[in-house]
């Protein structure tokens, strides 16, 4: 264990429904390991249900409702994906101005698989290099996005370092550049 990121709190910030689970509990777990403090941001308290690609999965508690959530009090962001978790995170108002607060402020966000449909949301990829699972690819490019097919992605064209990675297969190279990024 090291305490790369002590004293550094990381929003998770997931739907209430159809997260992919090992793209939401391997960058928690990493987070933990290297001192951080992981803190799950939903839509509506209470739990959170988690999903292995199609099949229910485990559920996990909601630590803070993102409308009440201040971006102001944490050090960067996690957007695992799931297709259903982000299709349902960009109609929401408030998870969509988190992320744009986030982002607009210089923090880290690492974004994985279809999480980046809720960064298309936020208007938050113009310019900005990027990978995603491949069906994301072209509402990316239509978003202003250079996308590419890469295991892990770090921009460092905006306000603050973007972190990208296509699917689950990359986690491990994923759950790496952004324990380093969110240390730096």
């Amino acid at each position: 264990m090291t305490n790369e990121l002590s004293g550094r709190t990381i929003a998770f910030l997931v739907a209430n429904e159809g997260i992919e689970q090992v793209e939401l509990t391997e960058p928690w777990e990493a987070v933990r390991a290297a001192g951080g403090q992981p803190r799950l941001l939903a839509p509506k308290d209470g739990k959170v249900q988690a999903f292995n690609h199609l099949d229910k999965a485990d559920t996990f508690a909601v630590d803070a409702i993102v409308s009440e959530a201040d971006a102001e009090q944490f050090d960067g962001l996690v957007l695992p994906g799931g297709v259903a978790n982000p299709d349902q995170l960009r109609m929401d108002s408030a998870a969509v101005g988190f992320v744009a607060s986030m982002v607009r402020a210089g923090k880290p966000v690492a974004v994985i698989c279809h999480g980046p449909w809720t960064l298309v949301e936020a208007d938050v990829v113009r310019g900005r290099r990027i990978t995603s699972w491949p069906s994301v690819a072209t509402d990316l490019r239509n978003a202003g996005a250079d996308w590419v097919d890469e295991q892990v992605v770090v921009d460092e064209n905006g306000p603050g370092p973007l972190i990208s990675s296509r699917n689950p297969d990359d986690l491990k190279a994923f759950c790496s550049a952004l324990v380093e990024r969110f240390a730096a």
